[in-house]
């Protein structure tokens, strides 16, 4: 029977959880640069500098590398993962960023005098650039490669 200590010991799941925390506390220093505005919120952020998406999912596959070797179905089903994720990260949810903006204003192009009949609460920060996607993706392997050196 596994316990909660194996499942706490586990190299990749735990590369992945770190590279995620580090992505999205990184939102919000990188949020303050652009917008000189302490947004907690980014926290709970979907879009915006790094891609979590990114830094979990290369963390895990960095890890798996690291843990069962480069020939390893495990490196295999992460880098698969990986791929997607990204690809998806800086493509159909971006979009998705882009069309909610342009509804967003059109909505409020449409109701310009009746503000209390506007709803432009479509959220516009879902994806990521390809350059927030590659420094997620960089982040990630850099967390677990210090977290091998860390716990060797």
């Amino acid at each position: 029977m596994y316990s909660f200590d194996a499942f706490l010991s586990n190299f990749p799941l735990i590369c992945a959880i770190v590279g995620w925390c580090t992505a999205q506390v990184l939102k919000i220093f990188t949020n303050l640069f652009q917008t000189r505005k302490f947004d907690l919120r980014m926290l709970a952020a979907s879009g915006g500098m790094p891609s979590s998406h990114s830094a979990t999912v290369c963390a895990l596959m960095a890890a798996c590398a690291i843990e069962y070797g480069f020939a390893s179905a495990e490196l295999a089903i992460s880098f698969v993962l990986a791929m997607i994720v990204m690809r998806d990260a800086s493509g159909v949810r971006w979009e998705t960023g882009e069309q909610a903006k342009l509804i967003n204003k059109m909505m409020n192009e449409i109701f310009s005098g009746k503000p209390e009949e506007v709803n432009t609460g479509l959220k516009e920060l879902v994806g990521h650039t390809p350059f927030q996607v590659v420094m997620g993706a960089l982040l990630g392997v850099v967390i677990a490669v210090l977290m091998r050196s860390v716990l060797v």
